[in-house]
């Protein structure tokens, strides 16, 4: 199944709901960097998180930045989102390996550990929107639905999951974000609370085969579910040779000087796909006439 989120509203219009399949967007992260079933399990559950909201946006340009700052060996993640299904994200550490945890999973929580969740929205105005919470769990899921309680004021459950192979590749990754409107009636409340309670996860949702509209047909089917939009999902790096010599450029003159005085070309290495860009002492140097 090819990667993909689905929109849809519920109850009139009192809910609406995203839902995702991810598996072939975090086995690329995996792949990309390299990373450790607990760290794949972190960074997978942030990039579909990140996707969802992402496509939440309106703006063809605007992008979302997810980062998550705790004391855990992982070393924080973060990814970004456009609001087309393109995600892209790493993590401080990708090869932290954990015991599993009491409940025999993988112990994102222990990698993660306490901390915050910075959410930043740069939607082309002056300033970009950004919002800060605490984390709850370090699971992830449960850290969003604070953060859109606390900082966005719209009460959400979001459910996100990686199911990893036994050779250590992606299974099954994806997840769901349930959101109520301001004028939601008590009794959806209470049944949909009912419902979420009652449902398996999201990984053995997608392992025994279901879709993204199956998963919210399960969850949201007796609200008299509509499916709205549809949107491809992938991991993607919008790095480029030009894209890192503006980058360098942007530093000023006095450290291109001294890159250029040391007499040897210089390597960048791009955080989200790994990709190396190399430039000589001649580069440097067309790049010091352009900087300020």
């Amino acid at each position: 199944m090819a990667d993909y989120i689905v929109r849809a509203t519920a109850a009139d219009n009192q809910i609406r709901a995203f839902a995702a399949v991810t598996r072939e967007m975090a086995e690329e992260a995996r792949r990309v960097h390299g990373t450790s079933p607990v760290a794949t399990a972190a960074l997978g559950r942030l990039l579909s998180a990140g996707a969802m909201m992402g496509v939440m946006m309106k703006g063809e340009n605007d992008l979302l930045t997810l980062q998550i700052r705790g004391d855990g060996p992982i070393k924080g993640i973060t990814v970004t989102a456009d609001s087309h299904g393109r995600v892209k994200g790493y993590v401080g550490e990708p090869g932290v390996m954990l015991p599993a945890n009491a409940k025999g999973k993988l112990d994102v929580s222990g990698a993660v550990g306490k901390g915050f969740l910075n959410v930043i929205k740069d939607m082309g105005l002056k300033e970009p929107y950004a919002g800060q919470t605490a984390l709850q769990t370090g699971e992830i899921a449960e850290d969003l639905t604070y953060y859109f309680a606390v900082s966005e004021q719209v009460p959400s459950s979001v459910g996100l999951g990686v199911l990893m192979n036994h050779d250590n590749t992606v299974r099954q990754a994806g997840g769901f974000i349930i959101q109520l409107m301001p004028f939601t009636d008590e009794a959806v409340i209470d049944a949909l609370e009912k419902k979420i309670s009652e449902m398996a996860s999201v990984t053995s949702m997608l392992d025994g085969g279901d879709t993204p509209e199956q998963i919210l047909e399960k969850l949201l089917g007796d609200f008299g579910l509509e499916i709205n939009e549809k949107y491809p999902v992938s991991y993607y790096c919008n790095c480029s040779h030009e894209r890192v010599e503006k980058a360098i450029i942007s530093i000023g003159k006095k450290d291109i000087q001294e890159m250029i005085d040391d007499g040897k070309p210089i390597e960048v290495n791009c955080h989200f796909c790994n990709k190396s860009y190399t430039f000589d002492v001649p580069e440097l140097r067309e790049m010091l006439k352009k900087s300020k």
